[in-house]
C-alpha cells in the first residue's frame, strides 16, 4: 500500500471539526465534505481529535486514543450492548486505560459511529480524512497513569531557547522512557497508529524530529534554559509500525523549524514526505530554504500557514517590505496572477511542486490574526477558539477554489 499523500497530484483543506459553526460533526460536517467536493478537493485535514486539555488545546488531550465527545452531534443517541462489546473488542488495549481514567465507554462508542459515518460519506464523495498525531501525551492524562513504566522520569518535554524565544518553550510533556518502549516492542506506538488509520486515510506526525534528538528539561524548572538534548529512538517506532501495518506508513513527517541532516535522513529512510509552509519560504537571507517555492520537492507536503501561525493575510499584514518583495518575485516567477495577497499565496501552495497541498480555511477567507488558531507559548483564549461564520464557504469560493485547483493539476473529479 502506498502512501496516498505521495501518489499523483491532490490538495485539501485544513480546518478542524471545532472550527465548524456548531463545533460539532454531523450535518454541518457533511455540509464541509460537500463543500470540499464541489471545490475539487481530495482531503479534509483536521487537528487531533483527543479531548482537549482545560484551555482546549488537541495537542494536550486527556487521551492519545479516545476522542472528544463535545464533537458529538448526537450526544444522547441510543447505545447497544453488541456495539459497546464490538468496541471493546477492538480498542481494548486503550478503552480499559480510558474508562480507568472516567472516560465514558457510551460516548465513545456514538463517536466512533458518527466518525465512521462521515468518513464513508466523505468517501463516497471523493474526500478522503487527513489526522494528527502529536508526539507526546498529557501530563497525568489516561495514558501517562496507565502506563507510568513507558515515560521517563526527572525531565519533561519542551523546545531549546532560539532567535524566538531566549528562555526556549517548557511543554511540561511527560517524555517517553524509549528503551522501555523497545523492551516492549513499541507496541503502544503501534496501537496509537492503527487507531489513527482507523480514524483516518493518513496523518501528519507532530514534532518529528523527536524521534531523533528531544530536548529534555528538568522537572520543576520554569523555562526551558537548562535542558539538554537526549537520543530518540531513530526509526526503531517506524519499523514496528509498518511491519505491523504490512505497507508504507501513511504518514506525513511535520519537520518544521531547525532541521538536522539527521532528521532529514530518517525522514528520507523511512520514506514520509516532509512538510514546507509557503509563507516560510519568503527569507532573502536563506535561500536554501525548503519552504522556497523554488526548492520545494515533490516528496512533500505543502501548506500555504499552519495551525500555530498567522493565516495568509495575517502574515501579509505583518510582514516586512523586503518579505513582501520576496513574495511578490515569488508569485510573479510562477505566473500567480491573482491580485488579492492571500489568493496569490493560495495558488502559489497549490502551484508546488509537492504531491499534496493543503490551505487552510482561513486563508481562503482572506481572515487575519484575529482568526488564527494557535499562538505557541500561550494558553487560553483566543486560542482554539477560531469558529467559521455560517455560509462563509460558499459557492463562489468552492468555484475558485476548484478553478486554481484545476489549473495546478490538482483538483478531483466534478462531482
Amino acid at each position: 500500500m502506498a502512501n496516498p499523500l505521495v501518489i499523483g497530484r491532490a490538495s485539501g483543506v485544513l480546518l478542524h471539526p471545532t472550527s465548524l459553526p456548531g463545533a460539532r460533526l454531523g450535518d454541518e460536517a457533511r455540509a464541509f465534505v460537500d463543500w470540499l467536493a464541489a471545490a475539487g478537493q481530495s482531503w479534509w485535514q483536521t487537528l487531533p481529535l483527543g479531548p482537549p486539555d482545560e484551555h482546549g488545546s488537541p495537542y494536550a488531550a486527556r487521551s492519545a486514543f479516545a476522542a472528544d465527545p463535545a464533537l458529538l452531534a448526537d450526544p444522547d443517541a441510543p447505545v447497544t450492548g453488541a456495539e459497546r462489546d464490538a468496541l471493546r473488542a477492538r480498542a481494548g488495549f486503550w478503552l480499559e486505560d480510558w474508562e480507568a481514567f472516567g472516560g465514558d465507554v457510551d460516548m465513545q462508542v456514538r463517536l466512533d459511529r458518527e466518525w465512521g459515518a462521515l468518513r464513508a460519506y466523505a468517501r463516497g464523495r471523493g474526500v478522503r480524512l487527513l489526522g494528527d498525531i502529536p508526539i507526546y501525551v498529557a501530563p497525568g492524562g489516561a495514558d501517562h497513569r496507565a502506563h507510568p513504566e513507558l515515560f521517563r522520569t526527572g525531565f519533561v518535554a519542551g523546545a531549546p531557547p532560539d532567535a524566538y524565544s531566549e528562555d526556549g518553550q517548557h511543554w511540561g510533556n511527560p517524555l517517553f522512557d524509549w528503551p522501555a518502549m523497545r523492551r516492549r516492542g513499541y507496541r503502544w506506538w503501534v496501537a496509537r497508529l492503527l487507531r489513527n488509520l482507523e480514524l483516518f486515510d493518513a496523518a501528519r506526525i507532530d514534532h518529528f524530529r523527536g524521534f531523533v534528538a528531544y530536548w529534555a528539561i528538568p522537572e520543576g524548572d520554569e523555562t526551558a534554559r537548562r535542558g539538554h538534548w537526549m537520543r530518540g529512538p531513530g526509526a526503531a517506532p517506524f519499523r514496528a509500525m509498518r511491519a505491523a501495518l504490512g505497507g508504507d506508513l501513511p504518514l506525513v513527517a511535520e519537520d518544521l523549524g531547525v532541521i538536522t541532516e539527521p532528521v532529514r535522513r530518517l525522514r528520507d529512510e523511512l520514506g514520509l514526505p516532509g512538510t514546507v509552509v509557503t509563507q516560510f519560504g519568503f527569507d532573502r537571507d536563506d535561500p536554501g530554504s525548503p519552504h522556497r517555492f523554488d526548492n520545494q520537492v515533490r516528496r512533500a507536503v505543502a501548506y500555504s500557514s499552519t495551525h500555530d501561525s498567522a493565516p495568509a493575510a495575517g502574515w501579509w499584514a505583518g510582514a516586512t517590505g523586503e518579505q513582501r518583495d520576496e513574495a511578490l518575485a515569488a508569485f510573479a516567477r510562477a505566473g500567480v496572477a491573482e491580485r488579492e495577497p492571500h489568493w496569490a499565496m493560495v495558488d502559489l501552495t497549490l502551484r508546488s511542486r509537492a504531491a499534496t497541498a493543503i490551505v487552510q480555511a482561513q486563508d481562503l477567507l482572506g481572515l487575519g490574526d484575529e482568526a488564527r488558531m494557535n499562538v505557541p507559548g500561550t494558553e487560553g483564549a483566543p486560542n482554539w477558539r477560531w469558529r467559521l461564520e455560517p455560509g462563509a464557504l460558499d459557492a463562489a469560493l468552492a468555484r475558485r477554489l476548484r478553478r486554481l485547483s484545476e489549473a495546478a493539476g490538482r483538483a478531483a473529479g466534478r462531482s
